[in-house]
């Protein structure tokens, strides 16, 4: 799988305002910036990702999949530092 791919995905699934993706085809290095994020904790972000990979993570089609998760608001600040 290409990281447009992996890219594609999460954003069918997940209104992203912001998404970067690296890795070897395999492990992948996420950080996804979405206003549905807005009141829920890291597993529940989390879980709304992972959501939207259906059962790739089961076939291994995605083995690993290691992200950091962000509200717009909270990508602001991050970046404003």
């Amino acid at each position: 799988m290409t990281s447009e791919e992996l890219q594609a995905i999460i954003a069918q699934g997940l209104p992203c305002e912001h998404i970067e993706l690296s890795g070897d085809g395999r492990h992948w290095y996420a950080t996804i910036v979405s206003s549905v994020f807005e009141g829920q904790r890291l597993i529940q972000r989390h879980q709304r990702v992972y959501a939207t990979l259906g059962g790739r993570l089961q076939t291994d089609e995605v083995h690993a999949l290691s992200m950091k998760t962000y509200t717009p608001a909270e990508w602001a600040a991050n970046n404003a530092q």
